[in-house]
């Protein structure tokens, strides 16, 4: 069974590639190693090294640490820190694709669409 911080990095990598749009072949040519690795490091099925990890980074361009932002504790959140949004916000790929298409928008019309997005999800 894996361990939950390898999954967690995993997870990481696999949003980090997809936020930038890198396929797991273009992400694995880079890193001098076959797409199947990739693979299962984004499920967790194998953990990766600290100096892969390293080259992986570099190749995604992020530091080293941001693979372990928000590792999950060992607690649970309580009943009232229910959120409208999900905990994984990146784990879904349409999320993802949103942010990209978004930030693909000439910065002076991005405004007048959150904007829009405020009303329609009925945001304060």
């Amino acid at each position: 069974m894996a361990h939950i911080v390898d999954t967690h990095v995993g997870k990481k990598i696999r949003q980090r590639r997809w936020l930038i749009g890198m396929t797991q072949q273009q992400l694995a040519e880079l890193v001098g190693i076959k797409f199947q690795q990739i693979q299962k490091y984004e499920t967790g099925a194998n953990w990766v090294s600290a100096s892969r990890l390293w080259d992986i980074a570099a190749a995604l361009g992020i530091p080293v640490s941001s693979f372990f932002e928000g590792v999950p504790d060992a607690e649970a959140p309580s009943p009232n820190q229910q959120c409208a949004v999900p905990h994984d916000l990146l784990e879904d790929k349409e999320a993802v694709e949103l942010v990209r298409s978004y930030y693909a928008i000439p910065k002076s019309q991005r405004r007048r669409l959150f904007e829009l997005a405020r009303v329609l999800g009925d945001e304060p």
